[in-house]
C-alpha cells in the first residue's frame, strides 16, 4: 500500500509539474460513406487536456459532442423518408506533435457511446488530424472522425478552429 501511495504521489506531481494546456474546438463536418447516404451535414464540441510530456510531444484527454443531421431519403415510387439525426459522445486518449511552431499533427483514439438514434451502440473513435496556427490561441483544424460500428463505419471530414483556454 505504501508503494501505491509513494507512485500516486509522484504521478500527480510529475503531472502537475508539466505544462498543461486546455482548449475547446468547434467544427463543422461533411460525411463521408455510409454516413453520407443518411446524413447531410456535422457540428462538432470537442474539449481536450493536454500535458507535455517531452518538447514537442502532448498527451492527453479529449470528450465532446457530435451532432450529424439526418438527409431526406427519396424511395422511388415510395415517397421521401427523413432519416434520423446522429449523435455521438466520444471519450479519446489525444495525441499531438508539435512539429514546427505552428504546424502540428495528433490524433485522438478512444470509443464514440453512439447518443442517438435508437440502435446506435457507438463504437471504436479515431480521429488524426492536423492543425495550423493562426495565433497563440487560435488553431485551425483539419480532421478525418471515423467511428466503427457494427457492420460498418460512420465517417466525416471536418473543418474547424481550436481555441486555447
Amino acid at each position: 500500500m505504501k508503494k501505491f501511495i509513494l507512485i500516486t504521489a509522484l504521478v500527480i506531481s510529475t503531472l502537475s509539474m508539466t505544462a498543461q494546456e486546455s482548449n475547446v474546438s468547434l467544427s463543422g463536418a461533411l460525411p463521408t460513406g455510409d454516413a453520407g447516404d443518411v446524413t447531410t451535414f456535422g457540428l462538432n464540441l470537442d474539449l481536450n487536456y493536454l500535458w507535455a510530456v517531452a518538447e514537442q510531444f502532448d498527451l492527453g484527454l479529449t470528450a465532446g459532442y457530435h451532432h450529424y443531421f439526418g438527409e431526406d431519403i427519396d424511395l422511388e415510387g415510395f415517397g421521401t423518408v427523413e432519416a434520423e439525426d446522429f449523435g455521438f459522445l466520444p471519450i479519446a486518449a489525444a495525441a499531438r506533435f508539435n512539429a514546427t511552431e505552428q504546424f502540428t499533427i495528433g490524433a485522438d483514439v478512444g470509443y464514440a457511446i453512439g447518443l442517438n438514434p435508437d440502435g446506435n451502440d457507438g463504437g471504436f473513435y479515431y480521429a488524426p488530424k492536423v492543425q495550423y496556427g493562426l495565433t497563440p490561441l487560435i488553431d485551425i483544424v483539419l480532421s478525418y472522425r471515423g467511428v466503427s460500428l457494427d457492420g460498418g463505419s460512420f465517417d466525416a471530414l471536418s473543418l474547424g478552429f481550436e481555441f486555447g483556454l
